[in-house]
């Protein structure tokens, strides 16, 4: 496993400090180091192909498609590759992102299809487009004496977010969303990125917190995502237990305690309706 360092320079209250802002791989594997926290996963297929599953779902990367994993807590699982897999890796840190990502309500949807879905399966022209941006970040990372490397840097991912608003647009259509309506839903995901479904899995405790009626939380979220409160809150848990049953340093009873079940048999009926298998087939 392989893992090189790129540093970009940024200037905080400490003068002169180095983050590691921007990391290049060329492999999957490393999605699961501990380097790699926080960090915004993404991943180009050069050749060949792999399969992976993030939580119960079974996905396929294959040549030319374009792999984007948003967040750390939907980690990789069961990697299978061929033996010609080729892949270009880029990590870019959250905030990085956020430093590069243009003001457009557009990036809310794209960060929740590809929590339904990592991977963009893209047209010839779209991955000239995709193989283009990777590579000119990868170019521009190897000049760091330019008097404006950061600006250049923060240029650069940005030109490749955009790409990929666009690469979603195309494959899956437009629907214009409010910054009132994002902003709710920010603030909502921010909660259950936060843990929060661990011991409330109700609609009503979320909207109570966000000083708005239950109804109207999950009118927004339909809006935005096209799915319901209910769903992100139940997809949030069902992909964390999933995570939890496969430590081997936790017992079941252990894992059930962790989201507040009253009893075992209890967690058993809610992991078995959610990820299709009894808690004990989970373990991995």
């Amino acid at each position: 496993m392989r893992l090189r360092y790129i540093y970009v320079t940024r200037r905080t209250l400490a003068m002169n400090e180095l983050h590691e802002d921007i990391l290049i791989a060329d492999n999957l594997g490393s999605t699961a180091l501990r380097q790699t926290q926080g960090y915004i996963t993404h991943a180009l297929c050069r050749q060949g192909g792999c399969s992976f599953f993030m939580g119960p779902v079974c996905h396929h990367f294959a040549a030319g498609d374009c792999l984007i994993i948003p967040q750390q807590s939907l980690q990789m699982n069961r990697l299978e590759a061929s033996d010609d897999f080729v892949v270009e890796v880029i990590y870019v840190k959250s905030t990085f992102i956020q430093n590069s990502t243009p003001q457009s309500n557009y990036g809310m949807r794209g960060h929740l299809a590809l929590f339904e879905n990592p991977v963009m399966h893209l047209n010839e022209e779209q991955q000239q487009v995709c193989a283009l941006n990777f590579d000119y970040i990868r170019r521009r990372l190897a000049l760091p004496h330019h008097h404006f490397h950061l600006d250049a840097m923060l240029n650069a991912v940005q030109c490749m977010i955009i790409d990929f608003f666009d690469f979603h647009v195309e494959l899956y259509g437009d629907r214009p969303v409010s910054s009132q309506q994002a902003v709710l839903m920010e603030r909502f995901l921010s909660l259950l990125d936060g843990g929060e479904y661990r011991r409330y899995r109700d609609v009503g405790h979320y909207a109570a917190m966000l000083c708005v009626t239950p109804k109207y939380l999950s009118e927004v979220c339909h809006k935005v995502s096209g799915q319901s409160a209910l769903y992100w809150i139940t997809r949030y848990t069902a992909l964390d237990i999933s995570r939890q049953l496969r430590r081997r340093d936790l017992t079941l009873d252990e894992v059930s305690d962790l989201y507040g079940f009253s009893s075992l048999s209890y967690f058993a009926r809610y992991v078995q309706k959610h990820l299709g298998a009894h808690p004990s087939e989970l373990r991995g």
